[in-house]
């Protein structure tokens, strides 16, 4: 399979192109960085330090349309729709780590499934993805006996908040509880806030230097707190599994799938 990279010159950017040059089956097909970019026409290994890879960087995924059968996008919102589109266009796959999607725009994305394979996950770190299930285990045995608190962190320049990770979360923790999560969220709390209610589900949000990503889940009540917790410590672990990802993809059939697919753990 061949994949493209968007955002290539970018700190993800680089981890995806270290990524696929490492792994097994796949080949970096084209490399995308942004229009009036300096960088156009460089080696993208090169530029993401793995030596000379034959792949010039270029402006548009119009300039490599014939270059790529899945697309990596780790960008924003409105950029991940727009080169979604053009995928389903093209009859091209697409692996979405972008966080922060309302849910109108979740829906759009679902719609271009309808047409191309899409792989869409806030997390695509194998662990974290593991962490789902295990969270999910917790809740259906601890119940509604126990309090749920999420805290994460991440470094200062993450403008989402709270992460999609501490949000998906929040959402497996809810559904395992049969509750919405959108009724019991409480995002942070400050003065006079009253006891805690009993099906809350809390967050809390540290940003700060540089830390890549790390999400605490405690389940607590009287005498005893469990904490199921993750750490990132680099941003390759997300580069690997969205590579992944596009390996798996290879002779799916239109559809919305996310990393619980691509593990085998649904």
């Amino acid at each position: 399979m061949r994949v493209a990279v968007i955002g290539a010159s970018g700190r993800m950017g680089k981890n995806l192109i270290t990524a696929i040059h490492d792994a097994d089956g796949i080949s970096l097909g084209a490399a995308i960085v942004k229009p009036g970019s300096s960088l156009i026409g460089v080696d993208a290994g090169e530029m993401a330090g793995v030596g000379k890879l034959g792949v010039t960087a270029v402006a548009t995924l119009a300039d490599c349309v014939n270059d790529f059968d899945v697309l990596i996008d780790f960008t924003t919102p409105t950029l991940t729709l727009e080169n979604a589109a053009f995928c389903a266009q093209h009859q091209k796959a697409i692996v979405v780590g972008t966080t922060g999607l309302n849910d109108a725009e979740k829906a759009r994305l679902n719609q271009v499934a309808q047409q191309s394979p899409v792989v869409f996950a806030p997390n695509m770190s194998v662990g974290v993805n593991l962490t789902l299930k295990l969270l999910a285990t917790a809740a259906q045995i601890l119940g509604d006996e126990y309090d749920v608190e999420i805290v994460e962190a991440h470094h200062r320049h993450k403008v989402d908040s709270p992460s999609g990770t501490a949000l998906r979360m929040g959402e497996v923790v809810a559904e395992a509880l049969g509750r919405n999560l959108k009724d019991c969220a409480v995002y942070g709390r400050e003065g006079q806030t009253g006891a805690r209610t009993q099906k809350e589900i809390g967050f809390e949000t540290i940003r700060a230097g540089d830390v890549v990503g790390e999400h605490s889940v405690w389940f607590a009540t009287e005498g005893e707190r469990i904490e199921i917790v993750h750490k990132a410590s680099s941003r390759m672990t997300f580069a690997k599994g969205a590579v992944r990802a596009a390996t798996w993809l290879n002779g799916k059939a239109a559809g919305m799938y996310d990393m619980q697919d691509v593990l085998n753990l649904k």
